[in-house]
Protein backbone atom coordinates (compact mmCIF):
# COMPACT_ATOMS: atom_id res chain seq x y z
CA UNK A 1 0.00 0.00 0.00
CA UNK A 2 1.58 3.29 -0.99
CA UNK A 3 2.42 5.55 2.03
CA UNK A 4 0.82 8.85 1.72
CA UNK A 5 1.21 12.18 3.60
CA UNK A 6 -1.57 14.69 4.91
CA UNK A 7 -1.42 18.21 2.77
CA UNK A 8 -3.17 21.00 3.83
CA UNK A 9 -6.82 21.04 5.12
CA UNK A 10 -6.88 17.20 4.88
CA UNK A 11 -6.40 16.24 1.37
CA UNK A 12 -3.08 13.72 1.14
CA UNK A 13 -1.00 12.86 -2.03
CA UNK A 14 0.57 9.47 -2.90
CA UNK A 15 4.45 9.80 -4.03
CA UNK A 16 4.53 6.22 -5.06
CA UNK A 17 2.51 4.65 -7.49
CA UNK A 18 3.43 2.43 -10.59
CA UNK A 19 7.28 3.18 -9.49
CA UNK A 20 7.34 5.33 -12.47
CA UNK A 21 8.79 9.19 -11.74
CA UNK A 22 6.40 11.50 -10.97
CA UNK A 23 6.47 13.72 -14.48
CA UNK A 24 6.36 17.11 -14.63
CA UNK A 25 2.51 17.73 -13.92
CA UNK A 26 2.37 16.13 -11.21
CA UNK A 27 5.23 17.50 -9.47
CA UNK A 28 3.84 20.85 -10.57
CA UNK A 29 0.57 19.28 -9.01
CA UNK A 30 1.30 18.28 -6.08
CA UNK A 31 3.34 21.68 -5.49
CA UNK A 32 0.42 23.89 -6.22
CA UNK A 33 -2.04 21.35 -3.62
CA UNK A 34 0.49 21.41 -0.80
CA UNK A 35 1.08 25.61 -1.37
CA UNK A 36 -3.27 26.15 -1.29
CA UNK A 37 -3.99 28.80 0.36
CA UNK A 38 -0.93 30.23 0.85
CA UNK A 39 0.54 33.71 0.35
CA UNK A 40 3.31 35.82 -0.09
CA UNK A 41 4.72 38.52 1.20
CA UNK A 42 2.58 40.85 -1.63
CA UNK A 43 -0.09 39.30 -1.04
CA UNK A 44 -0.28 36.64 -4.44
CA UNK A 45 -0.84 33.07 -4.30
CA UNK A 46 2.35 31.60 -3.46
CA UNK A 47 2.06 29.03 -6.48
CA UNK A 48 2.93 32.01 -9.00
CA UNK A 49 6.44 32.30 -6.94
CA UNK A 50 6.53 28.46 -7.68
CA UNK A 51 6.17 29.23 -11.47
CA UNK A 52 8.05 31.70 -11.56
CA UNK A 53 10.81 29.90 -10.33
CA UNK A 54 10.36 27.00 -12.18
CA UNK A 55 10.36 28.65 -15.09
CA UNK A 56 13.48 30.53 -14.42
CA UNK A 57 15.27 26.91 -13.99
CA UNK A 58 13.88 26.05 -17.20
CA UNK A 59 15.45 29.37 -19.04
CA UNK A 60 18.35 28.80 -17.00
CA UNK A 61 18.66 25.68 -19.13
CA UNK A 62 17.66 23.40 -16.03
CA UNK A 63 15.78 19.86 -17.38
CA UNK A 64 12.85 18.02 -15.60
CA UNK A 65 14.83 17.40 -12.99
CA UNK A 66 15.73 20.79 -11.57
CA UNK A 67 12.51 22.41 -12.71
CA UNK A 68 10.98 19.71 -10.09
CA UNK A 69 13.03 21.13 -7.19
CA UNK A 70 12.26 24.81 -8.55
CA UNK A 71 8.46 23.67 -7.96
CA UNK A 72 9.33 22.23 -4.12
CA UNK A 73 11.97 24.32 -3.31
CA UNK A 74 10.16 25.28 -0.50
CA UNK A 75 7.69 23.04 0.48
CA UNK A 76 10.10 21.50 3.30
CA UNK A 77 11.06 24.93 4.63
CA UNK A 78 7.50 25.97 4.76
CA UNK A 79 6.24 22.72 6.67
CA UNK A 80 3.43 21.81 3.69
CA UNK A 81 5.54 18.74 2.96
CA UNK A 82 8.00 16.37 5.11
CA UNK A 83 10.93 14.55 5.11
CA UNK A 84 8.80 11.46 4.64
CA UNK A 85 6.96 12.55 1.77
CA UNK A 86 10.13 13.32 0.09
CA UNK A 87 12.15 10.56 1.25
CA UNK A 88 8.99 8.29 -0.87
CA UNK A 89 8.33 10.41 -3.66
CA UNK A 90 8.90 9.10 -7.43
CA UNK A 91 11.70 11.48 -8.40
CA UNK A 92 15.08 11.29 -8.93
CA UNK A 93 17.98 11.26 -6.10
CA UNK A 94 18.83 14.72 -7.82
CA UNK A 95 15.88 16.16 -7.41
CA UNK A 96 15.63 15.44 -3.87
CA UNK A 97 19.02 16.61 -2.85
CA UNK A 98 18.13 19.83 -4.37
CA UNK A 99 15.48 20.29 -2.41
CA UNK A 100 17.26 20.23 0.91
CA UNK A 101 20.19 21.58 0.10
CA UNK A 102 17.80 25.04 -0.61
CA UNK A 103 15.75 24.31 2.44
CA UNK A 104 16.83 26.78 4.78
CA UNK A 105 17.41 25.38 8.37
CA UNK A 106 16.24 27.33 11.16
CA UNK A 107 18.86 29.71 13.25
CA UNK A 108 21.66 28.79 9.95
CA UNK A 109 23.72 31.38 9.25
CA UNK A 110 23.85 32.20 5.53
CA UNK A 111 27.05 31.45 5.05
CA UNK A 112 26.61 27.70 5.65
CA UNK A 113 23.31 27.61 3.88
CA UNK A 114 25.76 28.95 0.98
CA UNK A 115 27.49 26.30 1.51
CA UNK A 116 25.48 23.45 1.23
CA UNK A 117 23.98 24.92 -1.88
CA UNK A 118 27.35 25.48 -3.59
CA UNK A 119 28.01 22.05 -2.81
CA UNK A 120 24.88 20.15 -4.21
CA UNK A 121 25.00 19.94 -8.09
CA UNK A 122 22.23 21.74 -9.09
CA UNK A 123 21.06 23.78 -6.49
CA UNK A 124 22.67 26.55 -7.35
CA UNK A 125 20.47 27.31 -10.49
CA UNK A 126 17.59 26.57 -8.51
CA UNK A 127 18.55 29.35 -5.95
CA UNK A 128 19.24 31.98 -8.65
CA UNK A 129 16.06 31.56 -10.29
CA UNK A 130 14.70 31.96 -6.80
CA UNK A 131 16.83 34.75 -5.95
CA UNK A 132 16.11 36.41 -9.43
CA UNK A 133 12.20 36.19 -9.24
CA UNK A 134 12.28 36.97 -4.68
CA UNK A 135 14.39 40.21 -5.87
CA UNK A 136 12.33 41.18 -8.88
CA UNK A 137 11.95 44.71 -8.19
CA UNK A 138 8.17 44.62 -9.49
CA UNK A 139 7.45 42.50 -6.42
CA UNK A 140 9.74 44.31 -4.43
CA UNK A 141 7.62 47.47 -5.42
CA UNK A 142 4.65 45.80 -3.98
CA UNK A 143 5.94 45.92 -0.32
CA UNK A 144 6.53 48.20 2.29
CA UNK A 145 10.05 50.18 2.35
CA UNK A 146 11.61 49.14 5.21
CA UNK A 147 10.31 45.00 4.36
CA UNK A 148 11.22 46.00 0.57
CA UNK A 149 14.91 47.36 1.62
CA UNK A 150 15.50 44.34 4.02
CA UNK A 151 14.71 41.93 1.60
CA UNK A 152 16.79 43.65 -1.03
CA UNK A 153 19.94 43.52 1.52
CA UNK A 154 19.23 39.89 2.53
CA UNK A 155 19.29 38.62 -1.59
CA UNK A 156 22.01 40.76 -2.41
CA UNK A 157 23.98 38.72 0.45
CA UNK A 158 22.91 35.77 -0.84
CA UNK A 159 23.78 36.30 -4.31
CA UNK A 160 27.09 37.23 -3.20
CA UNK A 161 28.09 34.19 -1.43
CA UNK A 162 26.86 32.07 -4.15
CA UNK A 163 29.35 34.25 -6.77
CA UNK A 164 26.22 34.97 -8.65
CA UNK A 165 26.29 37.95 -11.49
CA UNK A 166 23.51 40.02 -12.71
CA UNK A 167 23.13 37.49 -15.58
CA UNK A 168 22.56 34.85 -13.15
Amino acid sequence: MPQEEPLREGRTQTPSGDGAPMTPAEVEAVARAAHDGQWDKAGRPYAEHLQAVAEGVRARGGGDDLVAAAWLHDALEDGVLSEEWLDAARLPQRTKDVVRAVTKRPGEEPEAYARRILATPGARLVKAADLAHNADPRRLALLDEPTARRLERKYATMRGLLGLTPDD
